[in-house]
């Protein structure tokens, strides 16, 4: 937008900060508003592939989604994509075809482990070169990625002295993002409960947002102890949302999250917190 639109526009546009509060447009220093703009962290995130499902289209699902993450890839770079479980349908026997369909993905990709993803811990790290639980770092940004289930695909919570441990090790970071296949929070039909891992979170203010999969028509951002838990609905599988698609998170300047939904092709679903 120019800076003639933006005055014009100016007393009809809001913005929530990051904080919750409420500016108007119209109060805003124009050179301040540029520098929100600006993105510094930007990441996909996709789930329930359910590879090997039968009565889908599931080599289809893959192709579209691998196509339309590398198109919008090349377009606008993505620093990670993430894959966050349930990508194959219950018989490990299509993991190896699964991976080598992600393969084609033109950017770094992480995985984790869905109740579908039925692999022992040790066999899926030799599928993945990667463990089930797995921390990494960009600049003051930490990603922690854990199982929420096992090779009999049992609901999990995530490990609780796993996930304390690396919480107080990214305790300085500016932001935590936990990327996990079921929701602990009990905020949707097919979640589990987890107090203990709540009381962990609490105690570390850093917890940007939770990523979760699993739920196929959960489209949106549930909060729980004012901690954001994002879904991005599914890109395979036999149910859920009438579209299958992908999630776009970007970190913006003022440490504020635009983030939203590509359904595959047509961008939805936006929203700044």
């Amino acid at each position: 937008m120019k800076r003639s639109e933006f005055i014009k526009y100016a007393s009809s546009v809001a913005i929530v900060l990051a904080g919750g509060e409420v500016l108007h447009a119209a109060d805003l220093n124009w050179s301040e508003w540029e520098k929100s703009k600006k993105v510094k962290l930007r990441f996909v995130v996709a789930s329930d592939g359910h590879y090997g499902q039968k009565g889908t289209e599931y080599e289809k699902y893959f192709e579209t989604l691998v196509t339309r993450i590398n198109e919008e890839h090349s377009a606008n770079p993505f620093a990670f994509c993430m894959i966050n479980g349930d990508i194959i349908h219950d018989d490990k026997a299509h993991f190896p075809a699964a991976k080598k369909a992600l393969d084609k993905l033109a950017l770094k990709y992480y995985v984790s482990q869905g109740n579908h993803d039925k692999v022992t811990a040790n066999e899926w790290e030799k599928i993945w070169s990667m463990p089930v639980n797995l921390d990494f770092s960009i600049g003051k940004n930490a990603f922690l990625i854990a199982t929420t289930s096992n090779e009999n695909g049992t609901y999990l919570s995530p490990n609780v002295d796993w996930m304390t441990a690396q919480l107080q090790k990214h305790q300085s970071k500016k932001n935590v993002f936990i990327f996990i296949h079921i929701n602990p929070g009990k905020l949707t039909k097919h979640a589990v409960d987890s107090p203990e891992l709540f009381e962990v979170f609490a105690k570390h203010k850093n917890i940007k947002a939770v990523f979760n999969g699993h739920d196929h028509d959960e489209e949106g951002i549930k909060k729980r102890n004012d901690i954001p838990f994002i879904f991005d609905a599914h890109f395979g599988g036999d149910w859920g949302t009438p579209y299958r698609g992908f999630r776009v998170v970007e970190l913006m300047s003022d440490n504020s999250i635009l983030t939203y939904v590509m359904n595959p092709i047509d961008k939805i679903n936006e929203v700044r917190f």
